[in-house]
């Protein structure tokens, strides 16, 4: 086959193995993306990702990856959700996980359809070929941008013009010569509604982020407990955070994904507080079967949602958090204990409001020259 040829057949497979989007460009040129990785980690950015800086010198290039790799197919799979997420932050009772995590872990799913497209490729053409999900020590975003398949953003997150904020990403690098598509030009123009949304301030700059003020990098890489600093930003944030990604103008494109395995599972939308936060190990286990919270383990977890309770309003909060303050986990005992003293201020504070309401009376004020005093 031509170049040409061989291009729309791969083109055609991604079709047939359900992608939403799929584009092509060179494994083998040069790019910056690179060096600008190697500058984010220089300067602490990844925090505790050790990973990141162990496999930094595979990461800085696809080739470095494979050498013999020339082209790379990047594909893309709609998970757009059935409503804005920014609208579950008003529930203060109720738990906010990121959209891409209420349902299958979409490693899974996007692996087996990329191998699915590779054995097929191969099987026809006899060329080479390599798959990668996110686990990999590959940049799919900058390959995603160089493709055609959107741009990056200044959150740093891929915008599509055609799918918004919502496409799980995945490559496949091939010895076959491609023809490449064209880049897409960055269309974010002054806009700053990404940057000015986060709660944390985790973007030091336009298209720089620090990992280690971002509320997805605190409530599922981060191992310890979380920096008091942040803990009230979070809110009811327990995994992950779609601020950035929700807020985006390009959303207007956006669709509900057709994939039921992205469709939020019941239990995991909007569930209360309370309830997880009495989760044990079992209990946590047997909840996210398939789904990629499992892998932060249950007191990781319980720790996230202590701080949400610390930071709910609701008459429920109270009686959950004590229930934790003698829990196995000396990481969760810490946040109970912090979510406690939170619920100690709140309810202070409002007896305090109850006590001068009662102390002002119209004499008081009529004597300050207030209305109301």
């Amino acid at each position: 086959m031509t170049s040409g040829e061989l291009s729309n057949r791969v083109r055609a497979l991604a079709r047939d193995a359900g992608f939403d989007a799929v584009r092509i460009t060179r494994a083998d040129a040069p790019w910056e993306a690179g060096e600008r990785l190697r500058a984010f980690v220089e300067a602490g950015h990844h925090g505790s990702m050790g990973w990141m800086e162990e496999t930094l010198d595979r990461r800085v290039h696809p080739t470095a990856m494979w050498a013999e790799a020339r082209s790379a197919v990047v594909v893309g799979l709609n998970y757009g959700p059935e409503h804005n997420p920014l609208v579950d932050l008003a529930h203060t009772d109720r738990a906010v996980i990121s959209v891409y995590a209420r349902n299958r872990d979409y490693h899974d799913l996007l692996k087996k359809r990329l191998k699915q497209m590779a054995r097929a490729f191969h099987g026809e053409t006899g060329e080479g070929v390599k798959v990668f999900v996110d686990t990999a020590p590959l940049m799919e975003k900058p390959l995603a941008a160089r493709s055609g398949l959107g741009w990056q953003g200044k959150h740093t997150n891929l915008v599509s013009r055609d799918w918004g904020s919502w496409l799980f990403l995945g490559v496949m690098l091939t010895e076959a010569e491609l023809v490449p598509d064209t880049a897409e030009t960055d269309h974010c123009g002054s806009c700053r509604a990404c940057l000015d949304i986060c709660p944390t301030d985790a973007f030091p700059a336009p298209y720089k982020l620090d990992a280690r003020r971002c509320i997805s990098y605190l409530t599922i890489e981060h191992k310890g407990p979380i920096p008091v600093e942040f803990r009230a930003a979070m809110g009811n944030r327990i995994y992950g955070c779609d601020d950035c990604l929700a807020v985006c103008p390009w959303n207007k494109f956006a669709a509900r994904t057709e994939e039921t395995a992205f469709h939020a599972r019941a239990e995991l939308e909007a569930p209360l507080l309370g309830a997880l936060s009495r989760l044990d190990d079992a209990g946590f286990r047997a909840l996210f079967t398939a789904s990629p919270v499992k892998r932060i383990g249950r007191d990781r977890f319980v720790r996230n949602v202590l701080i949400a309770l610390g930071n709910d309003t609701g008459p429920d909060a109270l009686e959950a958090v004590l229930a934790r303050l003698d829990d196995d986990s000396a990481l969760v005992r810490g946040a109970a204990v912090w979510a406690l003293s939170r619920l100690d201020q709140a309810r202070f504070q409002a007896e305090r409001e109850v006590r001068l309401a009662a102390e002002t009376d119209s004499d008081v004020c009529a004597e300050w020259n207030a209305d109301p005093c």
